[in-house]
Order: structure tokens, then C-alpha cells, then sequence
């Protein structure tokens, strides 16, 4: 009894030092901008500002540029389809490479050499964004929409790869370990026993992919790609903002019309959540074989008409122009050499990097909680009649999700930098709004997937609704959320790349400019300093994440 009970205080206070070392960090952040910083709001931009909303209202309808629109929308609808069905077919290669149980199972005696090298591995094109996959892949191939394809498949394959390697880690085994023990041969044991429930939670997860494919496409845009992102660019660079408000809309209309679709397949094949794989067994009835044959003969549809519409020049993979780079970048490596100033510049730049991303998360942690108490449904039960308010209140709060969402992160970090300054402060707020509409969104759906139960009890009990929301409904959701606040902060330090790009500040300002002069070794180097941070991130927050639940 001593022991369990040491051990647990032990948890306890590793989980509460890394959340005060956290909330430090916030405060660090805050201080070194608002104390530290020389200039931080530009008021020039506050008349370009207004201009800028101003246009909302008026929108360019002509007939046109919507036929522009149309043709740049189902580009990028095609860029995430076909990336997509890439990303999961090079994620369900790593995952089997990659997956503990399956060298285990094979190859028991070198089983943990092989799947931890091939992890390290896979963590490398992960870290890198897609947009600097796009930047370096535009320089060999061209531009061609197999950039896009490339530059979305690479990180999200290996991102696909880690997810799906810990779905079969860690699905139940009783099937698995019943054929085994019967005398079965692992691998049909793994084929029969594992890989049924575990291919389900990967189409589960597959949805989720597919949405964060759509942002990636429209942001891929800005550098030449193609779509929405790519017309977007064109109309803010040359300040016709009725146009740029019309493609905003169709970039809303998009992100919506995707996350309705994903959650009804999601509700009617009874998926789970992001942080919810394999805590339930998947049993498939009549109606759910339905419509999951339905949406793969409907995926497949569409994903060989995405291929159809964009038609890449797979010729491109095997060109002249790659080997040529290849041996450009081995010269460059062969020459390079790293003083004393630059190692201290990349020192200061990844600390600015590492402010920028714990400002953006805390912004898009705040805020996301908030409105997803605004806008989930679980509320509706407990009231006989919902007032005009808390209606408006409720669709107003979706709203203002779903454009933070639609809109892709460098998009908002060139809004913000007509009234601030470049530096830290515009790329936390670009980051931060994008990502509370990411985790608005997931904070809503933990909502709504509570179970009723206890909070109708305290209701029924006589409780008002300020003790049911604070013991009931709090309680059971503040773990979710902080494991998503968690997670996402893992992706916005990647995302703090692009808005570097647009002149945010941090590693990404830097990369814009060896990108630029074409010194890929200074790229190479950058790119192994942000490595190494997102590598401290992640172990920090899975650190966190693991404790809290524990």
C-alpha cells in the first residue's frame, strides 16, 4: 500500500511540474513580446484593414472569376482527395513496418533494433511541413500538381505511419493471442486476429486526414501549387480583396461542406474519435457493412477522378532534374561549414520559434474551449425552450469556428501583419486563430460524445446548472481537451514554419531566405535545428499526455 501510494504522488508531481513549467512558458512568452519587444502594432495598416473588411460585404460574383473559383475549388478538393489515398496507402506500409507487434511476431530476436530504427526513421519527413516539402520538391519537379501530391503524401504517410503502427500496438489481442496459441502461423494470426478491428480505427482516423489533406492543399496553393491557396495569394498581392473575400467564402463553403459529410460517415459507421482508437470493440451489423461498402466504393470513385482532374506527370519521379539536385545539395553539404554567429542566430531563432507556438496553442486553447461549450448540442435536453439568444449565440460561435479553420494559417498571419508588425506576436495570433478552429471543433465533438448519464443524474438531483456544468460536465471533458491542446501544439510548432514564411518571424523566416538564395545546405541545417526542437516538443507533450492518462 506505501509503495502504490509513492508512486502515485510521484506521478503526481511530475504531471504538475511540467503544467507549471508550461504555464511558465506562457508567461515567458508573454513578457519577452509585450516588455522586450520595440515596436509592435503598425497603425499605417488600420485603413488597409478596414478596407480590407469593408470588401466582405461585396464580394466579386462577376461570371469569371467564378468560373475561376469553381475550377481553383475542385482543385484543391482533388489535391486532398489524391493526397489523402497516398498518405494512408504510404501509412499503412509504415504502419506495418513500424508496428511492434508485427516484428514480435515475425522476427521475435531483432524485433526491437528493426521497428525502432524504422520509427527514427519515419520522424524525420514528419517533422518537416508539407509547405517546405512543397518548397524543396518545386525545385526538382517543377510545377506540376505532383508537387502537391509529394509534399502532402511524405508528412502525412509518415504521420499515418506513427498513428496506425500504435493502432496495432495497442488493439486488443485476445483474437490474436487465440490463434496463436491454437498453432496459427503469426502472420495469418496477425491478418485474421488484429488487422479487421485495427483497419477499421485507421478508416476512422482516415476521416480526420482527410480534412487536415483539404487545409494542407489550399495552403500548398501559395507557393505555386495550384487551387484556392494559389488565387488567394494573386488577389492579396495585387489588393483586389472583393475577389479575395469570394475565394474565402468558397474555401468556408468547402471546409463545411467536408466536415459535415466526414461527420454523418462518421456517425453512421459509428467511428470514434482521434483520441478515442481502439477503446471500443467495432462490431459490424447489416447496416453499418452497408454503408462502409458505400463510402469505399464512393472513395474510390472519387479519388480516380481527383487523379483524372490533376493529372500528374509521374514521369517527373525518375527526371534528369532529380539526380541533378541530388548532387547539387551533396556539393553544397561538402562545402558548408557553420560559424559561431550562425549557430547563436539559430539558437535565438529557435527560441522565437518555440514562444511563437506556445502563445499560438494557449490562444487556440482558451478560445476553443470557450466556444465549444457555445456551440455543442448536449445542452439542448436540459432546456424545455432555447431563447433567440442562445441560439444565435450557438450558430455564431460554429461560424466564427469554421472560418478560423477555413482559413489557412499564412492567410491569416498576412491579415494580421497589415496592423502588426513582422516578429513573433502576428504569426502566435495567425497560428492561434487557425488552430481554434481545429480544436473548437474536437473540444465540441468530446462534448457531444459524453456519456448523459451522470450529468442527468446531478439534474435530476436538484443541481443548478453552474454545479452541472462544473462537476459534471468539466470533469469529464477537461482531460480531452488538454490531451488535444497537447497534441495540437505538436502540429502548430510545424505550422510555425509557414507563417515564418510570410515574414512572421522565427526558423521560418530563415528558411524563406536560404530557399531563396538556393543554399540548401543552410536548408539542410535549419531543418535538423527544427527537427531537434519539435523532437523536445513532442517528448514533452506526450510526457504530459501520458501522465494525465495515467
Amino acid at each position: 500500500m506505501f509503495r502504490i501510494s509513492v508512486s502515485g504522488a510521484q506521478r503526481l508531481s511530475w504531471q504538475t511540474w511540467g503544467y507549471y513549467v508550461f504555464g511558465a512558458a506562457i508567461a515567458l512568452s508573454f513578457w519577452h513580446i509585450f516588455w522586450q519587444g520595440d515596436g509592435l502594432i503598425n497603425g499605417n495598416g488600420f485603413a488597409l484593414l478596414w478596407r480590407f473588411l469593408q470588401a466582405s460585404v461585396q464580394p466579386d460574383l462577376s461570371a469569371d472569376f467564378l468560373n475561376t473559383v469553381a475550377t481553383a475549388t475542385l482543385t484543391t478538393f482533388a489535391y486532398a482527395l489524391c493526397g489523402t489515398f497516398l498518405s494512408l496507402s504510404f501509412g499503412f506500409i509504415g504502419g506495418l513496418l513500424s508496428a511492434k507487434i508485427v516484428w514480435q511476431s515475425l522476427f521475435p530476436q531483432q524485433s526491437l533494433i528493426i521497428w525502432q530504427s524504422i520509427r527514427s526513421v519515419l520522424a524525420i519527413p514528419r517533422a518537416i511541413h508539407e509547405v517546405v516539402w512543397g518548397l524543396i520538391l518545386i525545385n526538382v519537379w517543377g510545377l506540376d500538381s505532383l508537387v502537391a501530391l509529394g509534399a502532402i503524401a511524405l508528412p502525412f504517410g509518415a504521420i499515418v505511419a506513427k498513428v496506425f503502427a500504435e493502432i496495432l500496438d495497442e488493439t486488443p489481442r485476445q483474437g490474436f493471442d487465440a490463434l496463436r496459441l491454437a498453432g496459427v502461423h503469426p502472420s495469418q494470426a496477425l491478418l485474421y486476429g488484429l488487422f479487421p478491428q485495427a483497419l477499421f480505427n485507421l478508416l476512422s482516423y482516415g476521416f480526420y486526414r482527410f480534412e487536415c489533406s483539404l487545409r494542407a492543399a489550399a495552403v500548398l496553393g501559395i507557393i505555386g501549387a495550384g487551387g484556392l491557396g494559389y488565387e488567394i495569394f494573386l488577389s492579396l498581392q495585387s489588393v483586389r480583396y472583393e475577389q479575395l473575400w469570394t475565394l474565402f467564402y468558397a474555401l468556408i463553403m468547402l471546409n463545411a461542406l467536408v466536415d459535415w459529410s466526414s461527420g454523418f460517415l462518421r456517425r453512421k459507421l459509428g467511428c470514434t474519435s482521434r483520441l478515442d482508437l481502439n477503446t471500443k470493440q467495432y462490431r459490424v451489423n447489416v447496416q453499418k457493412r452497408t454503408w462502409l461498402f458505400g463510402t469505399m466504393c464512393g472513395a474510390a470513385a472519387l479519388v480516380s477522378w481527383g487523379f483524372w482532374f490533376i493529372r500528374p506527370d509521374w514521369s517527373r519521379l525518375w527526371s534528369q532534374q532529380t539526380s541533378i539536385f541530388i548532387q547539387d545539395i551533396t556539393a553544397q553539404l561538402a562545402q558548408f561549414t557553420v560559424d559561431q554567429e550562425t549557430l547563436k542566430n539559430l539558437f535565438w531563432l529557435s527560441i522565437q520559434t518555440l514562444e511563437m507556438s506556445i502563445l499560438a496553442i494557449a490562444l487556440a486553447g482558451v478560445g476553443g474551449f470557450i466556444l465549444a461549450f457555445c456551440v455543442a448540442e448536449i445542452f439542448r435536453n436540459q432546456q424545455s425552450r432555447r431563447s433567440p439568444v442562445a441560439i444565435s449565440s450557438q450558430y455564431f460561435s460554429r461560424l466564427i469556428l469554421l472560418i478560423c479553420r477555413g482559413i489557412p494559417a499564412p492567410i491569416w498571419a498576412l491579415v494580421v501583419l497589415f496592423v502588426f508588425f513582422p516578429g513573433i506576436l502576428p504569426g502566435a495570433i495567425a497560428l492561434g486563430l487557425h488552430n481554434l478552429g481545429v480544436l473548437g471543433r474536437l473540444m465540441t465533438e468530446v462534448i457531444e460524445n459524453l456519456e448523459r448519464e451522470p450529468i442527468e443524474a446531478l439534474s435530476q438531483l436538484g443541481s443548478p446548472s453552474s454545479s452541472v456544468f462544473l462537476y459534471g460536465v468539466v470533469p469529464l471533458t477537461l482531460p480531452n481537451f488538454i490531451a488535444y491542446t497537447f497534441y495540437r501544439w505538436e502540429v502548430c510548432l510545424r505550422e510555425t514554419v509557414i507563417v515564418g514564411l510570410v515574414g512572421a518571424g522565427g526558423l521560418g523566416r530563415l528558411l524563406t531566405e536560404q530557399l531563396s538564395s538556393f543554399d540548401y545546405a543552410g536548408v539542410l541545417f535549419t531543418l535538423v535545428c527544427f527537427l531537434l526542437l519539435t523532437q523536445f516538443v513532442d517528448q514533452f507533450s506526450t510526457l504530459l499526455r501520458r501522465k494525465l492518462a495515467t
